[in-house]
């Protein structure tokens, strides 16, 4: 992902499942104040993984954009 920032996710919303576009990204859990240690996850060839911190299925769809996510909200933009 050269040249890419890595996108950052959120499950502030508390869903099951957190489709993204990309399989490398950074899980923050909650937003802050309230966040865990910003970690990074590379699913390599897998479809699916799960955040060691807060338990969060990430799973990969290719027809989502690199920095997009399902839903939509679980995109985290810092300010």
């Amino acid at each position: 992902m050269a040249g890419i920032a890595t996108p950052k996710y959120h499950n502030e919303m508390g869903v099951a499942v957190i489709t993204v576009g990309s399989r490398e990204f950074n899980c923050i859990g909650a937003l802050p104040p309230f966040d865990h240690p910003h970690i990074y996850i590379d699913m390599g060839d897998e479809t699916e993984v799960v955040c060691a911190y807060c338990s969060t299925l990430y799973r990969f769809d290719p027809g989502l954009e690199p920095a997009a996510a399902d839903p939509p909200e679980a995109v985290y933009e810092e300010a």
